[in-house]
């Protein structure tokens, strides 16, 4: 995985990847802005059909904190389901320049599909994270129970997005199952680097590129079958 790693920090320079992390840094930023714009909305809404008084003032700043902590919290989903819609562009970047032979079996992912791929993955993350609220609440007392679980989840439903990127461009979807089935470990470690890479402030802008790339090389280093 640090192998891994090294060689997809070295290709962030490359233009076909920086095209990429500049549209999904663009399209991330425009969706929490609208996220940012609807709570600061809320707000004004609040104050109006409330009144003049502290109640509406407490009203208009929960939903402007609500706002922020929705998009605090939805950040991995919305990351990476936008760079699923871009995701094909950095596996064929990553296998041009190391694993040319890859490309003679490869079939470019539909947008549709990548889009489809995209809105599961953020939806998932969202569903399961909802249920399990209530455990990382009470497992906060521990100390370190609410960070372990979210990391053991989250590596779990991030290997299976970023192991699907690239798997899409050579697996038809029988071969899909069967693959999933078969590198459930390898996916979970390739998600628990990737999610540790998303809750780092600064790098988590990267992140979601950088995983598709790390993607990419534990795909054909170690997840074939």
């Amino acid at each position: 995985m640090l192998r891994a790693f090294a060689l997809s920090l070295r290709q962030l320079g490359d233009p076909p990847v920086l095209r990429v992390l500049a549209k999904s840094l663009a399209l991330t930023l425009a969706i929490f802005a609208a996220l940012v714009v609807g709570g600061w909305w809320l707000a004004r809404w609040a104050a109006q059909s409330l009144g003049a008084g502290w109640w509406s003032e407490l009203a208009g700043f929960a939903a402007v904190v609500a706002s922020v902590l929705a998009a605090w919290l939805l950040f991995r989903a919305v990351a990476i389901a936008v760079v699923g819609l871009f995701a094909d562009d950095v596996v064929a970047a990553v296998e041009r320049r190391h694993y040319t032979d890859a490309l003679n079996n490869a079939r470019p992912v539909p947008l549709m599909r990548g889009v489809a791929m995209g809105l599961g993955s953020a939806g998932r993350a969202v569903a399961v994270n909802l249920l399990l609220s209530p455990i990382y609440l009470a497992l906060l007392v521990t100390g370190v129970g609410t960070a372990a679980l979210f990391f053991a989840v989250n590596g779990w439903l991030l290997g299976r997005d970023l192991g699907d990127m690239v798997a899409a461009r050579h697996r038809s979807g029988a071969a899909m199952r069967e693959f999933r089935a078969t590198t459930r470990g390898g996916r979970w470690m390739l998600g628990l680097a990737g999610t540790a890479l998303l809750v780092v402030p600064g790098v988590n802008l990267v992140a979601p590129v950088l995983a598709a790339a790390m993607a990419t090389h534990w795909y054909h280093r170690r997840g074939r079958m």
